[in-house]
């Protein structure tokens, strides 16, 4: 039987934490869906369109791995998708709580899906995209904390809308 999982996230933008998470998944699943929830209450810095180009733009071409959207119950959407796993990344203690709620009720909801927890390497425990999206927007380098043409985006997004302003 195929190991599949689900990597659910905002990923706005993908961050150097979350290319951790995917390679560290991809040792034990036969194929990782990288889904890209659509949350219409929050407006985002990138589409969710442009979410998903530059995810492939940085992830090499792998057929283990698909990127897709979903929005409604991650369970819902796993169990449509044939995944048994859901990944998430624990950076620090404060994720673990919201984390271990949202694990329990989706066991409740599905309990054949298994929430797998994983930490991202040392140098990225502390990082998240809103956290590399607050320094980008006050002039700070994000350099090693997001793939450098990641970087480029963010600034010239970050760019355009501030003329807009």
């Amino acid at each position: 039987m195929k190991r599949v999982a689900v990597y659910p996230g905002s990923f706005d933008p993908v961050t150097n934490g979350h290319l951790d998470i995917i390679h560290r998944a991809l040792e034990f699943v036969d194929e990782l869906i990288i889904a890209i929830l659509i949350n219409s209450e929050k407006k985002g810095l990138f589409t969710i369109k442009e979410r998903m180009e530059m995810i492939r733009k940085v992830i090499p071409a792998n057929d283990r791995i698909q990127i897709d959207q979903f929005d409604g119950l991650l369970v819902e959407y796993a169990t449509k998708k044939q995944a048994r796993v859901i990944i998430r990344g624990l950076r620090a203690v404060s994720d673990f709580d919201y984390e271990f709620q949202m694990a329990l009720m989706n066991r409740r909801l599905e309990p054949t899906i298994e929430t797998v927890f994983l930490l991202p390497a040392e140098q990225y425990s502390y990082v998240s995209s809103r956290l590399v999206k607050e320094i980008c927007a006050l002039g700070g380098t994000v350099r090693g904390l997001v793939p450098e043409e990641i970087e480029k985006k963010m600034k010239r997004k970050m760019q355009t809308e501030e003329r807009k302003k």
